[in-house]
């Protein structure tokens, strides 16, 4: 069981974003959830609070949300509609089932572990700076900003398959949630920069490599593996690529645990995504 809030002006803005948008994202940030865990979505409730007027943003949200839904044969099973004083929030809760006591887990990382991730990372980050920037965009179904596509195929595969020993979703940026995993295994991380794969969105506009570390909102998978487990260059037609290694913490270390190789030289990896009370 999953929950994600979507809040007007945090996650989302009217005049960026089209309500079939907001609702596909919203439905989408807790199928992703699931995915991470290698489950299988099976329904989805909503919670969803607008201002008086709103039901045609509402049927146009509703719409999104229920495209996405159909594509993954998730049930809109119910919610809750109120009215807000001005802004718009929904929360989604995604129900999933896993086979008992199989579910990926972010505490199964061990030393000597590949670390792994699905398709590429900083095309979401560099779409939201660039309308920041106020800069005109088309919206394309492709954009992983506008249209996330959660990797539900994906993490079943990693689960049945018995491929990965830990997994969770690149939301808050490859930085933060590698260093969430980290935390809850007990264990560092070592990055390759050079192998972590950037997408052509953020390789247009510079700074990618901060992008594909700290930028977020990507929902792809990242993963762990066993050196003993053969992992597929692509799973349900998604890439996978391997970028780093898990590497054990000394008691020196417990404070700079994840760290990133570039160019030869090595520099600590600080968790620098999102993070909504920093």
């Amino acid at each position: 069981m999953t929950t994600d809030l979507t809040l007007e002006d945090v996650h989302f803005r009217r005049n960026w974003h089209p309500a079939a948008i907001v609702g596909h994202r919203c439905l989408a940030r807790g199928l992703s959830d699931i995915a991470a865990m290698g489950g299988t979505p099976i329904s989805a409730f909503l919670s969803l609070a607008t201002p008086r007027g709103s039901d045609k943003w509402i049927c146009s949200f509703l719409g999104g949300l229920i495209r996405l839904a159909r594509m993954h044969r998730v049930e809109l099973a119910g919610g809750d509609l109120a009215q807000s004083h001005s802004v718009i929030s929904a929360d989604i809760v995604v129900l999933g089932l896993a086979p008992t006591r199989r579910a990926l887990l972010r505490s199964g990382a061990r030393p000597g572990d590949g670390i792994f991730v699905t398709g590429a990372l900083g095309g979401a980050a560099a779409t939201l700076l660039t309308l920041q920037k106020r800069k005109r965009i088309r919206i394309d179904g492709n954009d992983p900003h506008f249209y996330p596509s959660p990797r539900v195929a994906v993490g079943r595969v990693l689960l049945e398959k018995r491929i990965a020993t830990s997994a969770i979703d690149v939301s808050d940026g490859l930085s933060t949630d590698l260093s969430h995993l980290c935390e809850e295994s007990g264990v560092g991380a070592k990055l390759d920069a050079s192998a972590i794969p950037i997408s052509g969105t953020a390789h247009k506009i510079g700074n990618s490599l901060d992008l594909a570390l700290h930028g977020g909102e990507d929902y792809e998978l990242l993963f762990t593996a066993s050196k003993r487990t053969r992992v597929p260059r692509i799973i349900a037609g998604v890439p996978i690529t391997r970028i780093g290694e898990i590497t054990r913490v000394s008691q020196k270390d417990r404070s700079a645990p994840m760290i990133l190789m570039q160019e030869g030289r090595r520099r600590v990896l600080r968790a620098e995504g999102w993070e909504h009370f920093r």
